[in-house]
């Protein structure tokens, strides 16, 4: 059986892996020069900056892969588990540790407001309830018939999934700082926690389940580890080629043409790239399925991302490994990314700083950082050639004020990443940073499928698919596809 893999991101590598397992015969075509999508490493002067995701949490995912040809994860890679999993730090200057450790945790959420001590617990032995049900029972089980969506319906509907995340977490927290810093989850993974179906309140419990981890050497060290696996496992890897079409015949996969005009041929396609990008560019399909057109022209897409990297030359010390630094507005300049499509002066932003805990990242005595700050995506018409050097500068002024004194004349290396590059270089529409939105209608069965609609032998994994967005949510795509192919 000749299985190929289009992109290279966690879903991707994850897939690759699972079919090998089953003895296929696995080709990986990557279009850009290194594996990752996402997760790819960017190098510059001694600072290594991680592309992508930077929070590991259930790491058992990522170490199945090795243990599917009995090799032992530790001599591949290095997950170090934090201890604080993130600062929050609200606009008022006052913060608050968010750990796994419970006790402290009660006693921070009582220094707010004490009420809201017993609703905390209350969320999170509910958000176990989620968890149980859209983790550990539906995250790897195919959701290609409509039967499968109708037997779950009664749970989803107990567990209120009709609800959004920061409605469930209001249920139980009355103090607006603790609705925000519980509620923030569905942005991990492209959604707006107003809209975002409560199911996705299961990843509060599932960080607490696993914690969150660092991979050491940055997040591409887990890629290096998986790219050495499948070359000693004999998975040809095709780097710098980009997948021009995908050949199908009577609706029935034969193989793919690269760009420079080689065609190989294959009875299985798997895409980790961005599905509407694949139905619209990548494959010629009579649109004859009525459903699946209405389907891909009503989807809502993850707002897209402004990413700075940067690197100083004198260290902070203070600032920990995860910060997330809110605005003043919350629901109003969520409406004004997701809804209104516009940008906005008063903007949340999420921190990484590697160096924390890994010097390997910096040069000796300088610090690695990168700031991701959610944006409109290209819907908005938003001309970042413009835009993209004042995002810089607003960025840089607010990091200032909160968090790295001076840090303007302590730049040494730096450079920033817009909606753009996630249209150009990733492929993903209107240039998302994750793909679809985690809405209920756009969940389990209403998503884009493992298994194509339109075509046989076409398959998908990653963000765009069931069960989502997030490391976990893509590892897990590639465990659906090894239960349908």
């Amino acid at each position: 059986m000749k299985s190929i893999v289009i992109g290279s991101g966690f879903g991707g590598i994850a897939a690759a892996l699972r079919l090998k397992a089953k003895n296929h015969n696995v080709t990986l075509i990557e279009k850009l020069p290194d594996l990752g999508g996402r997760a790819r490493t960017f190098k510059k002067n001694g600072f290594i900056f991680d592309g992508g995701p930077t929070v590991i949490t259930a790491p058992y995912l990522i170490e199945e892969l090795f243990q599917l040809f009995n090799k032992k994860p530790e001599n591949y890679i290095k997950l170090t588990p934090l201890k604080i999993w993130y600062r929050f730090i609200y606009e008022d200057g006052s913060q608050f540790d968010y750990s796994g450790n419970e006790e402290e945790m009660r006693k921070q959420i009582k220094e707010i407001n004490e009420e809201d001590v017993k609703g905390y617990e209350e969320l999170v032995k509910f958000t176990k309830k989620i968890f149980d049900k859209g983790f550990t029972e539906l995250a790897d089980v195919p959701f290609d018939k409509p039967l499968m969506m109708m037997k779950q319906l009664p749970a989803l509907l107990k567990l209120r999934s009709y609800k959004s995340v920061y409605s469930l977490v209001s249920q139980y927290i009355k103090n607006e700082k603790l609705r925000r810093m519980l509620s923030m989850h569905p942005l991990l993974v492209g959604g707006n926690p107003f809209t975002t179906t409560s199911i996705y309140g299961l990843i509060l419990y599932l960080e607490k389940k696993w914690g969150i981890h660092y991979s050491m050497g940055g997040t591409g060290n887990i890629i290096k580890g998986l790219e050495k696996l499948m070359i000693e496992e004999g998975i040809e890897i095709i780097k710098g080629q980009e997948v021009k079409n995908i050949i199908s015949k009577n609706n029935k996969i034969e193989g793919v043409k690269l760009q420079n005009q080689k065609k190989i041929n294959a009875n299985n396609v798997i895409c980790n790239a961005d599905p509407p990008a694949v139905y619209e560019k990548l494959l010629n399909y009579p649109k004859t399925n009525s459903l699946f057109e209405w389907k891909q022209k009503r989807m809502q897409y993850s707002m897209g991302l402004f990413v700075y990297y940067f690197g100083t030359k004198k260290k902070y010390p203070n600032v920990e490994h995860h910060t997330i630094k809110f605005g003043d507005k919350y629901e109003e300049h969520l409406n004004d990314i997701f809804d209104k499509k516009k940008l906005n002066n008063d903007i949340s932003y999420y921190l990484h700083r590697p160096s924390a805990t890994d010097k390997t990242m910096a040069p000796d005595g300088n610090d690695c950082f990168y700031v991701l700050v959610p944006v409109p995506n290209n819907q908005s018409k938003i001309n970042w050639k413009i835009e993209g050097d004042k995002m810089k500068d607003l960025v840089i002024d607010k990091m200032e004020k909160a968090l790295l004194p001076n840090l303007r004349e302590n730049i040494v290396e730096d450079f920033y990443l817009t909606p753009d590059y996630f249209e150009r270089e990733l492929n993903t529409k209107f240039g998302s940073g994750f793909s679809i939105q985690p809405k209920f209608t756009q969940s389990a069965y209403f998503r884009f499928h493992n298994k194509s609609e339109v075509c046989d032998g076409l398959y998908f994994v990653g963000a765009g698919t069931h069960p989502g967005a997030g490391v976990p949510g893509v590892l897990s795509s590639a465990k659906v596809l090894d239960k349908i192919i």
